[in-house]
């Protein structure tokens, strides 16, 4: 067992400390808490700022219109362009349908002795055709209601995000690292350094 390990692993706790412990901290009360502008809000009014029931119902209304509550204008386009590309593949499936519909009442209507259609198909594969792009319709109407469903969730979730203010000093870093290995000799690799 390595013991250089376990003492740095129970060592390690001793050196964080999970509050940024500052000098006046005298403004500060309980049900308050610093801005990253430096100034003081209470939590009521802080938890106030973004309603998660009226984003999510503000989506419901109107695709978007969540986002935009949110103040996460990005996220508009993404919303419109998954809904307009389904509703479009919807669209195409619901015309490719229709069309072998119409060109297999043509071929049943036609005198008996054409077996195909003016398209060239025979009455199996129009069948086959009618019923293949009314499955994938079908299939693509329901993923344009997981869309709407899922943009909804997205507006709910992200204002209940806003509650939480993230410090600016948080820094993620990937540095290279040298390891002295009793065994071994030295090592060399890469470490991802989480600073806070």
């Amino acid at each position: 067992m390595n013991y250089r390990l376990l003492g740095l692993l129970l060592f390690l706790p001793l050196l964080s400390y999970a509050q940024d412990l500052r000098k006046d901290t005298a403004a500060l009360s309980i049900d308050s808490i610093r801005m990253r502008s430096g100034k003081v809000v209470s939590i009521d009014s802080y938890a106030r700022r973004f309603n998660p029931r009226k984003a999510l119902l503000y989506s419901a209304v109107l695709p978007g219109m969540g986002q935009v509550y949110n103040k996460k204008y990005w996220k508009v386009p993404l919303v419109y362009g998954g809904l307009v590309g389904l509703i479009l593949v919807v669209d195409f499936y619901n015309q490719k349908g229709n069309q072998f519909r119409n060109d297999l009442f043509d071929l049943l209507n036609s005198p008996a002795g054409t077996l195909k259609s003016p398209d060239g198909f025979t009455e199996t594969q129009l069948r086959n055709g009618i019923e293949v792009a009314r499955r994938q319709r079908d299939y693509f109407m329901i993923f344009t209601g997981f869309m709407y469903l899922l943009q909804m969730i997205d507006a709910h979730v992200d204002a209940h995000l806003k509650e939480f203010d993230l410090n600016p000093k948080l820094k993620v870093s990937i540095e290279p690292m040298m390891n002295d290995n009793y065994y071994t000799g030295t090592s060399t690799g890469v470490s991802i350094k989480l600073r806070f």
